[in-house]
């Protein structure tokens, strides 16, 4: 019986240092059972949590036979899953050719805040996906030990940013080591230095993440801190944590005796990658020409930036300066290095770009939408003779990292009913078949499907109301009374993301006095749920969220409008859990995909969107509410003034009638239809199963 438990409490320890329990809602109940407030308390870690609960009382509690048996089902799962042979990528002769996938950010979970937004989740849940369907697959990035910062809201509506440091010891990674026992280490010429640096590595399901860390007694003060914050620093700091990333994520790689076929630049970030590819074969004897041509067939590469202001330029100063020791051993010319990042190759003044560098060295280049990639292909015009064509693959979700838990146990009957006879159920939930069935009500009920609504838009409002208990600067006053904040039985609509200015967060409250009315009308009112961070460099951004915090708290909308602070992963899931709407109003075309709202349909919520990035690819007028047409004004100012009267309009004269509504019974049947189409048209195909796939069978496979 000793020697049982002993076994099962190290393998609860392997499963804590392997993030598949993030997309296992059992793997998390079993952790959260053995301490439920120290699981609130350390934000959902079963490392931390396994360090809180002694040997002793681990050991007791797998004593008790029903938590033991649960325990031993989930590891069984986890096994069985690490195990599993029979993946996607086997059945398609795929699973042999290895990947590594360079991000700056990988937004994983809430423990690791590693990610500033979109980015680093779509790289968080393109590895999962990964690891799920089989590939060969690792993930290289940095690992920022103040992460991403934590956002305060101050007395006068301002973010205010504050950083707390990451304790490897206490989080789901361990340290990459050689057959001894010791930390690997590889060197990076940067500038004038030789910077050392380690690694530590995520196990993402079957899939390795690493993530290269600076903090070594070798380096100075400054090159310690280089891998401190995610896009922190100015410009001097932004190019050297992409020279770590690129070419030391080569070295990393190569030290580990790892050699992937193929190389996916997520970005341009990671494009450096390309120029230590080209100096390994000019080392190997080829030329320039050679080197370039052969390291083209080894990489693709992804673009997510659909202005040209948002891609990495540095000046030639800064390149010169930055890359001056790693040039000696480049075996390139200085003037012919700058060419490859270069438009106008023979513009000796013009910056350099890592969008370009990735699309002079790629095979393969895509956008992140089929719009997207109309943009891109327009926006680098110029570069046609060199550089691949941009097709576009539209980003996708990872639906189990997404889904919530009340959610999931509301599928999973549902779907093993009507398969039985098959197995894994993180494969079967992104299969078409299944979805297009909750479309047919003799499969799942009306009535079921609003309980549904009901009880995530129940648990959302619990959890807001939690939050801004916490929140000092809202409770001043007491001028609400929080048990009565917010209401179940009202239509919530949401917004949560990063408050870029584009993505224009304030862009209904343009229409004040109408969204007042709307709000507080006491037949069919409204409510709104916002939630974000601005980067801290980014002025205009923090205007918008003081404007709607400020609303929120002295305005004629208070009790109507909450703002959560802190805005990071648990924030996101609960808010596209529970809100009934999902709004989003960027400016046309400046959403190059966007997925947050991806995340919704399966939860029971409703897009209402601008048709930009991926929704005006799904749009069909039934599976939720389009704002305007597939067309912009040219002048800004226009846009934004047509886009906020047709937003409110559409609220005001599409949404809010059709959630209100009702059968003489209650239910919303017009709404619970829409409900049905969206889960059936977006879930199974705006998903990063489908999404990686694609890639996979594109661009990963071998060239012909």
């Amino acid at each position: 019986m000793a020697d049982e438990m002993t076994g099962l409490a190290e393998r609860l320890q392997v499963l804590a240092r392997n993030i598949w329990w993030t997309w296992n809602q059992d793997a998390r109940g079993i952790f959260g059972e053995l301490s439920p407030r120290t699981w609130q308390n350390v934000y959902h870690n079963p490392v931390a949590i396994l360090r809180e609960v002694s040997a002793s009382e681990l050991q007791a509690r797998l004593m008790e036979p029903d938590y033991a048996r649960r325990v031993g089902e989930v590891l069984d799962e986890f096994d069985s899953y690490m195990s599993h042979a029979d993946t996607w990528a086997s059945r398609e002769g795929l699973a042999e050719r290895e990947v590594a996938y360079f991000s700056a950010e990988f937004g994983l979970h809430e423990t690791l805040p590693i990610a500033a937004g979109g980015l680093g989740v779509l790289a968080g849940d393109h590895i999962k996906s990964a690891s799920d369907l089989g590939l060969n697959f690792c993930g290289i990035t940095l690992f920022y030990r103040e992460g991403y910062f934590q956002q305060s809201i101050n007395h006068d509506n301002w973010q205010t940013e504050f950083y707390n440091q990451l304790n490897p010891r206490n989080l789901p990674m361990e340290s990459v080591t050689d057959g001894s026992g010791e930390p690997v280490t590889c060197t990076v010429d940067i500038a004038t230095d030789t910077v050392t640096f380690r690694a530590w590595r995520i196990n993402v399901g079957r899939c390795p993440l690493y993530l290269l860390d600076t903090d070594m007694p070798e380096n100075s003060p400054y090159y310690r801190d280089l891998t401190l914050r995610v896009y922190g620093g100015d410009s001097t700091t932004r190019i050297q944590q992409e020279i770590l990333l690129g070419i030391g994520g080569i070295k990393l790689l190569r030290a580990l005796g790892r050699s992937p076929e193929v190389f996916h630049m997520n970005e341009g970030h990671a494009a450096f990658l390309a120029l230590e590819l080209i100096h390994e074969k000019m080392a190997c004897g080829k030329n320039f020409n050679e080197a370039l041509a052969a390291t083209k067939e080894e990489c693709i590469f992804t673009t997510h930036t659909p202005v040209p202001a948002g891609h990495d330029r540095f000046p030639p100063e800064l390149m010169s300066y930055s890359l001056s020791r790693y040039e000696k051993g480049l075996q390139l010319d200085h003037k012919r290095l700058m060419e490859l990042g270069r438009v106008n190759a023979e513009d000796e003044e013009e910056q350099f770009c890592m969008t370009v560098l990735a699309l002079k060295t790629a095979r393969a280049a895509n956008g992140v939408s089929e719009l997207h990639g109309e943009v891109s292909r327009e926006m680098w015009t110029g570069l046609d003779a060199d550089i691949p064509r941009i097709g576009h693959i539209t980003n996708g979700i990872h639906l189990l990292g997404w889904m919530k838990g009340t959610a999931r146990e509301f599928w999973q009957p549902r779907l093993l009913s009507c398969a039985p006879h098959k197995n894994h159920f993180y494969e079967r939930i992104n299969e078409a078949e299944f979805w297009q069935r909750v479309e047919d009500p003799g499969f799942v009920s009306d009535e079921e499907l609003w309980a549904l609504r009901c009880r995530l838009r129940r648990e959302l409002i619990d959890f807001a109301r939690g939050r801004l208990i916490d929140d000092p600067p809202s409770r001043e006053g007491d001028f609400i009374s929080y048990d009565h904040l917010l209401d179940a039985d009202t239509l919530t609509v949401g917004f949560a993301r990063r408050f870029a200015t584009y993505k224009r967060a304030p862009l209904i409250f343009d229409q004040f006095d109408n969204i007042v009315k709307l709000a507080k009308d006491t037949s069919r009112p409204v409510q709104f749920i916002f939630a974000g961070k601005a980067h801290p460099r980014d002025d205009e951004g923090k205007r918008f969220i003081q404007k709607i915090a400020h609303l929120a708290r002295h305005s004629e909308l208070q009790g109507h409008l909450v703002f959560i602070e802190n805005y990071d992963i648990l924030i996101g899931r609960q808010l596209v859990a529970g809100c009934d709407v999902w709004l989003n109003n960027p400016r046309r075309p400046l959403e190059a995909s966007g997925t947050s709202g991806m995340k919704t349909a399966s939860h029971g919520g409703l897009n209402c969107s601008i048709m930009d990035g991926w929704w005006r690819e799904v749009c069909d007028g039934e599976n939720g509410f389009a704002v305007g047409d597939d067309s912009h004004p040219d002048d800004t100012e226009e846009q934004d003034r047509i886009d906020s009267e047709n937003l409110y309009r559409v609220l005001a004269e599409e949404i809010v009638p059709c959630f209100y509504e009702r059968a003489e019974n209650g239910l919303p049947r017009r709404w619970i239809q829409k409900m049905r189409h969206a889960m059936a048209t977006i879930t199974p195909q705006f998903n990063t199963w489908r999404m990686v796939q694609e890639y996979a069978r594109n661009y990963y496979g071998k060239c012909e």
